[in-house]
């Protein structure tokens, strides 16, 4: 049995750090491996019974790079000796998923660390009480500052190398530039410059170490080299070997330094790419007030089962998705619906994990909890989607694959060119020196690591903003076919539509309507049941029905307030002799037309009116639709209804290509025939029975409404229940395709530019150099472009909305 586990990685700089990773796994034998270098996020299947997840994490931890887990202080019970230590860490260890793990036994702790996408605190629960021990709830919640910790620690060590570094090349550069150049000059410079160098530079050179072990080439080798250059000929030349010319020692200090600043910038914006995911990550509450035989007693949220019963105080979060059983208020669930209004909730009515409880207590019964509910499901979903790669990036990494060795090949005869045929440009004694600075700064200028990003941030990014939109891009792919749409399908039922009868139009005063409503209150057609709702919202009481019978596919009769009332179709309102007003049947008959069924009322045998009844659109069909058209897209409608129903409401929708009594089973085939063609076909539906059209679609939208919306259905879902969100779904899949593209664009741009000017192409005709330090500087500024155009995505707000 294959399992999928996430693991998540620190120390990658470029997207050959992901190839490496993902070799690494391979070799051990996962079934597959994909490497998100924006997220910075392994997700890997393999099987359990061969293989363990700390296998692969030491795999990762082999190859140069690090596991960042979570960890939690559990509290366990009944230890009396050391072998009681070692027996509740190996039945902890035991669990796959756990990657550490010490016991303490004169504090009674057990310290583990774990992969939380793999284990819960309920399976370590079960392992130290199946091994005879007691669980005791968790001490601190150390987990959620693990990342941050781990992170901020890199953060700080970085920004000390880049105060070293620039320090020590300022100093440097006052020196070369103060006082002539002579034996004891460099020897002070070489004193300042070397633990500077090591300092600041060590990382860069294990780092490109650990990549040659492994047979790979990635930009710490490069940069490696580069550095290196620099500095052993400021050696040689402070030892007599070169002339003084080739003091580059300044250099060296500043391109290590420069690298550490590219990093740390990035490393800072690229944790903000994920700022969504911690958003949702913190809706969850970590405790709940368990009420157990009328007491209450404070328990983790993680050990919430479905069937208990919880108390919410005013200002908590709901702990898991249930149902109110005692208590009234108002629930903040702007989170779910973006409404900022919050709605009343009263026994019988369904809340959300993770929403806001206002103003009162309130008391319900645990339904979904942990992976289960609504918001764990979203965050899965956001998170799968975010590591997923659309075929952009599988371009961009066959790119970056032969990128370092066709760089590596380009410094190389840069070198050659310039130290056989510089002569013809240069001063003699400067054509070593000036092949020298070539091949350094081809080797700092170039920057795999901006291709690598510019893919997997912008995803990172966009997908996470739609998250926050109530729009679920569920993958890399949804978004380049979203890109290339020409054609929106829409079922009508219950998606164009309300997807039950209603009132839409009523021909009679208000008795008329409370007579009609009375005596279908009584009735359980779905037609009736229309009229008694339209009665309520209008605030009309329901009176009391006698003598009812009901005429099946005709109508109803009955006694109310002491008078016979009779509703149903025309033939059944006049077999019972009574006249129904020329106006009215006009009226009836245009309505009709229209696809509509009227229904008459007689009061006293007299008649009192007709009510209309159809399945109402939407209120946002209409502006979607005019919408969609004006973004350059055809829209079609298919249902199974007929054609003159169904083009009714097409034409009052604005829509004109209808494919009507099309049967559910065969919706699916009506998008192949668009497809065959020539056409990219979205289709929109409720994701319940339209299963089959949203698969055979290149884009299956899913339309719902919070906990009904369908997960598993459509490529995008959509958690409101609104129109208007298939456009801005569209939208912002179209803005991340855009800045995808303009990512590679300046990404390319920058090292086809770039890489020749570093090679000394311009020096001939324009006498233009680019020195190593400029270089260097240009390197890392790339990245750090490419992940703040991805981080402008956080900000945008599809047109629809505005």
């Amino acid at each position: 049995m294959r399992k999928r586990a996430e693991i998540r990685i620190s120390g990658m700089t470029c997207a050959t750090c992901a190839s490496t990773i993902e070799s690494a796994l391979r070799e051990k034998g996962v079934e597959s491996a994909s490497v998100n270098l924006g997220s910075e996020t392994a997700h890997v299947e393999y099987d359990p019974s061969r293989l363990k997840l700390s296998e692969l994490e030491r795999a990762i931890r082999d190859a140069g790079y690090d596991v960042i887990n979570e960890r939690a202080t559990v509290k366990v019970g009944g230890m009396v000796c050391a072998t009681c230590e070692s027996t509740v860490a190996d039945a902890i260890r035991e669990i796959d998923g756990v990657s550490d793990v010490t016991v303490n036994l004169s504090t009674e702790k057990a310290y583990v660390t774990y992969n939380p996408k793999v284990v819960s605190l309920d399976d370590i629960r079960r392992a130290v009480e199946d091994a005879g021990y007691q669980y005791l709830g968790v001490v601190g919640e150390e987990s959620e500052s693990l990342e941050a910790e781990i992170r901020a620690r890199d953060l700080r060590e970085r920004m000390r190398k880049i105060i070293v570094g620039f320090g020590a090349s300022a100093l440097l550069m006052a020196l070369m530039y103060l006082a002539p150049m002579t034996h004891t000059m460099s020897i002070v410079m070489m004193c300042v410059a070397t633990p500077a160098f090591v300092y600041v530079s060590s990382g860069i050179f294990r780092a490109a170490h650990r990549a040659l072990r492994n047979r790979n080439l990635n930009m710490d080798v490069m940069y490696s080299m580069g550095t290196g250059v620099a500095f052993v000929s400021s050696l040689l030349s402070t030892f007599g070997v070169l002339s003084h010319d080739f003091i580059f020692y300044e250099t060296a200090v500043m391109l290590a330094s420069f690298l550490n600043l590219g990093r740390y910038l990035e490393t800072r914006a690229k944790w903000r790419t994920s700022d969504a995911i911690k958003k949702l990550v913190a809706l969850q509450p970590r405790t709940a007030t368990l009420i157990v035989d009328g007491s209450e007693k404070e328990i983790p949220a993680e050990m919430v089962k479905p069937g208990d019963i919880i108390l919410i105080r005013p200002g908590e979060r709901v702990p898991a998705d249930g149902e109110i059983i005692e208590g009234e208020g108002y629930v903040d669930e702007s989170m779910i619906s973006g409404e900022p209004v919050p709605v009343l909730k009263k026994p019988g009515s369904q809340v959300i994990g993770g929403t806001l409880n206002k103003n009162a207590a309130l008391k319900m019964r645990a339904m979904r909890v942990g992976r289960e509910t609504f918001l764990a499901q979203i965050i899965d979903l956001v998170d799968k989607a975010q590591g997923s790669r659309p075929e952009i990036q599988r371009l961009a990494d066959r790119v970056v694959g032969v990128f370092i060795p066709i760089v590596l090949s380009i410094a190389i005869l840069s070198f050659l060119a310039w130290y056989f045929f510089g002569g013809s440009y240069l001063p003699e004694d400067r054509v070593l020196m000036f092949s020298i600075s070539s091949l350094i700064s081809v080797l700092v200028v170039a920057c795999p690591c901006a291709l690598g990003l510019a893919t997997p941030t912008a995803v990172t990014v966009g997908i996470g903003r739609g998250a926050e939109l109530g729009i679920l891009i569920k993958s890399g792919e949804a978004l380049e076919a979203s890109d290339k749409l020409t054609t929106v399908i829409f079922d009508k039922t219950g998606t164009l539509t309300v997807g039950r009868p209603e009132v839409t139009e009523i021909m009679g005063d208000e008795r008329m309507l409370r007579l009609a409503a009375g005596i279908e209150s009584r009735s359980e057609h779905p037609l009736g049941e229309a009229i008694v709702r339209r009665a309520i919202s209008k605030g009309i009481d329901i009176p009391e029905t006698k003598d009812f019978y009901a005429f099946p596919g005709m109508g109803v009769v009955g006694v109310v307030d002491g008078v016979e009332v009779a509703v149903g179709n025309r033939s059944f309102i006049s077999g019972r002799g009574t006249g129904i007003p020329e106006d009215m049947l006009e009226r009836a008959r245009a309505l009709e037309e229209m696809g509509q069924t009227v229904l008459f009322v007689s009061v006293g045998g007299a008649a009192a009116g007709a009510v209309a009844i159809s399945d109402a659109i939407k209120e946002s069909a209409k502006p979607a639709v005019q919408k969609l058209k004006s973004m350059g897209l055809d829209v079609v409608m298919i249902t199974g209804d007929n054609i003159r129903s169904a083009r009714s409401v097409a034409e009052r929708i604005g829509i004109e290509e209808v494919h009507a009594e099309v049967l559910p089973q065969d919706k699916a085939s009506e998008v192949r025939k668009l497809q065959e063609a020539g056409r990219t076909v979205a289709f929109v539906g409720d994701g319940i029975n339209d299963a089959p059209a949203l698969a055979q679609a290149d884009l299956g939208i899913a339309i719902g409404s919070g906990t009904d919306v369908a997960i598993e259905a459509g490529e995008i879902v959509l958690i409101r229940d609104d129109l208007m969100d298939v456009v801005r779904g569209i939208q912002l899949s179209r803005k991340v395709m855009s800045r995808i593209k303009q990512n590679i664009f300046w990404a390319f741009a920058y090292n086809t530019a770039l890489i020749p000017v570093a090679a000394g192409v311009l020096y001939p005709g324009f006498g233009i150099t680019f020195r190593p330090e400029l270089a260097g500087f240009a390197m890392a500024l790339s990245s750090v472009t490419v992940v703040s155009l991805s981080l402008m995505l956080k900000r945008y707000i599809p047109d629809a909305r505005k």
